[in-house]
């Protein structure tokens, strides 16, 4: 006979925090976030920690080498998406290790045949003001010229003009070489007032940007995430099929973490691959998705440094639609929690969870994290932003950026379902989509954080540990909901806020 759940299966939605005594030495600044998302025995530190309790989705449309730089300059890690060529992803991996704070790749690239009108819309596109002129038109060819707001005037310049007729050609450039430092390349910037300094090679390829809005912006991030060597810790995001030739190529690169990417995890499939990755590398890797505490149990058996909790709770995501599997995201964590908890009081190791999906609101993130997550993984709450790799485009009048499932047609993911074999499947786990384009990471991030760290002060708690320790949660019924939210009055105007995923 089939099992039933006594209890309904509930989002983050039916929830809220009751607030504890907030102490005069309970202020947002003094909360500490850092988070550990490798396994570790008592009394032990985690092998892996991040600073904030923020990872990236494996996914095509958020998670690139771009991206990955710019969460782990704010203390995040990015899981790069896997449904991409083995050597494709490595060098992501790669430019992520060598990336150096302040130099910066080249998004805004032209070739000398486009026109002023290409410049108009790739300003427009990507708001950049400063645009590399190559030979073949990529962020990598040989440096020709160099295009600023400087060098047309879109009242008198015809838009068909040829960029060659208007840039700043190479000749007339002053350039650095690679391999300089950066205070040797700010020192460049502040001689001869320039706004932004090429870096090129031996080959006179255009390798990096430095900008003085850069310097002046921030020179240090006070919580990058390093590794031992200076570098950017990365993640990548691997499958149960082509494990053995991806892995090895992803470790030589230099990535810190792994993470099997599927819908389901609770599989044989994902068993062995994590056996065959703690046996052969010193990498942690983690395994999911689950929802119960058998899944937890069965992959924390086989090896895993986390577990990753969530079926169907995506925005994206259409599994409970399409299969009729998966459960209610702050249920599916609860119990995978005290599963956790259990299991470190039986052996002494505590494995993170990391809640992925189901996140609508910031305080969301907040309950997650109260219900027993280590971190959370977020798809289209990255997905909005400048350093997404997807594009952006106006419909209506409004900015939106791309966003699709890895269980799309366009992502064409199938490795990440745990089926055997080699077998495409015939339905659509996800969709493909717009998101609201909200600006750069940095800005969104820090309102993110300053609301959580509010809420863990309305809690009592300075850190992840203390919150999941002394947090009072309780259910809200539906009139409770509405009663949240602005009710009973008209508003002045019509300000849409951003969803967080």
């Amino acid at each position: 006979m089939a099992y039933y759940y006594s209890e309904p299966s509930r989002t983050f939605s039916e929830y809220l925090l009751v607030p504890n005594l907030t102490t005069k030495d309970c202020t947002p600044d003094k909360v500490d976030l850092t988070t550990p998302i490798a396994k570790f025995k008592r009394g032990e530190k985690s092998p892996l920690e991040i600073k904030i309790p923020f990872s990236s989705a494996v996914m095509q449309a958020v998670s690139d080498d771009r991206l990955a730089v710019a969460l782990a300059q704010n203390g995040g890690i990015s899981f790069l998406f896997g449904s991409q060529s083995i050597s494709s992803q490595a060098e992501m991996v790669k430019k992520v290790k060598a990336f150096k704070a302040g130099f910066v790749i080249s998004r805004s690239n032209l070739k000398p045949q486009h026109t002023l009108k290409d410049v108009l819309e790739l300003k427009e596109l990507h708001g950049h003001s400063t645009i590399a002129v190559t030979e073949d038109g990529s962020a990598t060819g040989k440096l020709l010229g160099i295009v600023t707001a400087r060098d047309y005037r879109i009242s008198r310049d015809p838009l068909d003009k040829p960029v060659s007729e208007f840039m700043t050609p190479f000749e007339a450039l002053i350039c650095g070489k690679v391999g300089m430092s950066l205070k040797e390349a700010n020192d460049l910037i502040w001689e001869h007032k320039l706004n932004s300094l090429p870096l090129i090679d031996d080959n006179q390829n255009l390798v990096y940007l430095v900008f003085r809005k850069d310097y002046d912006r921030n020179k240090e991030f006070p919580n990058e995430l390093l590794d031992s060597e200076k570098s950017y810790i990365v993640g990548a995001g691997i499958n149960s099929r082509d494990y053995k030739e991806r892995v090895p190529a992803l470790v030589e690169a230099g990535v810190d973490a792994l993470v099997i990417d599927s819908s389901d995890g609770y599989t044989e499939w994902q068993a062995e691959t994590v056996q065959y990755v703690k046996e052969h590398f010193d990498v942690v890797i983690g395994a999911g998705n689950v929802v119960d505490r058998e899944g937890f149990r069965y992959l924390v058996g086989a090896g895993a440094d986390f577990i990753k909790v969530g079926i169907g709770g995506g925005s994206i995501c259409i599994t409970r639609e399409q299969k009729g599997i998966g459960r209610g995201q702050a249920s599916a964590v609860q119990e995978v929690a005290q599963a956790r908890d259990e299991y470190y009081a039986e052996t002494g190791i505590y494995v993170p969870i990391c809640s992925d999906g189901g996140i609508v609101h910031d305080y969301h993130i907040t309950l997650a994290l109260a219900m027993g997550a280590d971190f959370v993984m977020l798809g289209r709450y990255f997905a909005r932003f400048d350093e997404s790799p997807t594009k952006k485009v106006k419909i209506g009048g409004n900015f939106v950026k791309e966003y699709w499932g890895e269980g799309s047609n366009r992502a064409r993911n199938w490795e990440r379902y745990d089926t055997g074999g080699k077998t495409t499947l015939l339905f659509e786990e996800g969709v493909d989509s717009y998101v609201p384009y909200a600006g750069t990471l940095r800005e969104n991030l820090d309102k993110s954080l300053g609301i959580i760290k509010s809420t863990f002060c309305n809690c009592g708690s300075l850190s992840i540990h203390d919150l999941q320790e002394k947090a009072r949660i309780t259910l809200v019924s539906a009139t409770s909901l509405v009663e949240g939210g602005a009710h009973d009055v008209i508003l002045k105007e019509n300000t849409s806020t951003f969803h967080v995923d």
